[in-house]
């Protein structure tokens, strides 16, 4: 069992059908992604869509968000889901390290990401790869 990680760089049947397995396991209120949806994001210049993979099937995904802004390149973790059947094998470190590792090589000076505190093997994760907790309020406002 080994798990696979590489950037989403088409859009296909295969891979919506599986983000849209995914993501209630994520999100009770996320809407099912569209095949424009899934191409948007994927040709988007500021995300990169991560896929892991274990023996052959899409098990996880992360999105990886740059941004310039004047204090420097910036980018944040979302979208994190790994599927139910797959914890534990490693995949969500695999997926995070992969957009560590693509963050730093585009030139970003940080990685931000945030994490539900009732996820608390996901923020042990964060935590035992470098990630450090900051003592900030988080704003959301829903449009």
């Amino acid at each position: 069992m080994s798990v696979s990680v590489a950037v989403a760089r088409e859009a296909s049947v295969e891979l919506r059908d599986a983000i849209n397995r995914l993501l209630p396991q994520l999100s009770s209120t996320a809407k099912p992604l569209g095949d424009d949806d899934l191409a948007k994001i994927i040709s988007s210049p500021n995300t990169t869509l991560f896929v892991a993979t274990l023996d052959g099937a899409i098990v996880g995904t992360l999105t990886l968000v740059l941004f310039d802004i004047p204090s420097g390149c910036r980018a944040w973790i979302e979208d994190v889901i790994v599927d139910v059947e797959a914890r534990r094998a490693g995949v969500g470190a695999a997926l995070t390290r992969a957009a560590i590792d693509a963050a730093r090589d585009l030139g970003a000076r940080t990685v931000d990401l945030t994490s539900r505190p009732s996820r608390t093997s996901a923020n042990a994760l964060y935590r035992k790869l470098g990630f450090v907790a900051r003592d900030t309020n988080v704003y959301r406002l829903s449009l």
